[in-house]
């Protein structure tokens, strides 16, 4: 993983996933490498679009050990913005900004 976009992405949401879907963060890991090579200026967003497409992955799969809001504790966490640099964990429910991308707590 030569580009540190990458190598910082891939660390920050490996962190958030606790070592869960490792396959689905490597599979975008490889999408996003591509994708930073078109893009070389996308460099920041590269966290929250690798968080976005395990997300998308798991939940595609109804998987139910994907981070679920640590205040409510009953449904899943969205990344957002859709693109963005800062990307953050939401709670579905309320809507409200949980966790930057790479700072959910354990």
């Amino acid at each position: 993983m030569p580009d540190p976009a990458l190598a910082t992405a891939h660390a920050a949401v490996a962190h958030d996933l606790h070592g869960r879907w490792d396959d689905l963060l490597d599979a975008a890991l490889t999408y996003r490498t591509w994708w930073l090579t078109e893009w070389p200026a996308g460099g920041p967003y590269v966290p929250g679009l690798l968080a976005q497409d395990v997300q998308e992955a798991v939940h595609a799969g109804a998987d139910p050990l994907w981070p679920l809001c640590p205040t409510c504790r009953d449904h899943a966490l969205f990344v957002e913005p859709d693109l963005g640099a800062d990307s953050f964990w939401v709670c579905h429910r309320t809507g409200l900004p949980v966790a930057e991308v790479g700072k959910l707590p354990g």
